[in-house]
């Protein structure tokens, strides 16, 4: 009897292997979506614990509790507390600085451009969970160098670089007179950090109204606006 050879082919030849977006790959990107979840719950119970307790009182197992995970799952994910805290900073910090270096060539004034960021920069961080990251580093940040060192290389150093840019712009343009601005940009975002150590400390005692010190704060650099 001859045999199908239709059949005997099928028999010879292997069988497909799933795509990428097959049945195979199914568990492994339900793990690693599992996994995710897990790592963004300990970042977002790491913050929380921060900020209620400091970065020196912070336990793991008080991260881990508040979680709802096994201490032993936060090692698959971070070495230690200061690998932790440095994430916090990547995820909740980092992007709003980093916006600074990545605005447009200004179509209008320096200083538009710099009261949009400066004043976008208040809204993002006063009153919220970045400020009071931005807090307990002022705080505890003496006590932990290798935490502020981290702060000032991820943050600091590139806020820096982004305002020394536009004041170097702006001296160019002929907006603002005081060319040693240049040297001491941390001047420009000034505002912003008195703004965070006040509503901490002093603004039961005497709310500070930071957007309407920002202008005053740019009137004194860049001049008043013209009104027409």
């Amino acid at each position: 009897m001859t045999k199908n050879p239709t059949k005997a082919a099928a028999a010879k030849t292997p069988k497909p292997k799933p795509d990428a977006g097959g049945e195979a790959t199914a568990p492994a990107s339900n793990r690693a979506m599992r996994a995710a979840e897990r790592r963004d719950a300990i970042v977002e119970a790491a913050m929380e614990e921060f900020i209620a307790r400091g970065f020196a009182a912070t336990r793991l197992d008080d991260i881990a509790k508040r979680a709802g995970v096994a201490k032993g799952t936060i090692y698959l994910h971070f070495k230690d507390k200061e690998s932790m805290f440095e994430e916090l900073v990547r995820t909740v910090i980092v992007p709003v600085v980093a916006k600074l270096n990545a605005l447009p060539p200004p179509t209008g004034s320096v200083r538009d451009l710099v009261e949009a960021f400066a004043g976008n920069f208040l809204k993002e961080v006063i009153g919220t969970r970045r400020g009071d990251l931005v807090r307990l580093i002022v705080a505890e940040g003496p006590r932990f160098p290798a935490v502020a060192d981290f702060y000032y290389r991820e943050v600091v150093s590139r806020g820096i670089a982004g305002m020394r840019a536009l004041i170097e712009l702006g001296i160019a343009r002929g907006e603002i007179r005081e060319k040693d601005l240049a040297r001491y940009p941390q001047i420009l975002v000034a505002p912003a950090m008195i703004a965070v150590i006040w509503q901490s400390l002093f603004e039961r005692h005497a709310p500070l109204d930071a957007q309407d010190m920002l202008r005053v704060h740019l009137d004194l650099i860049f001049g008043e606006r013209r009104t027409t």
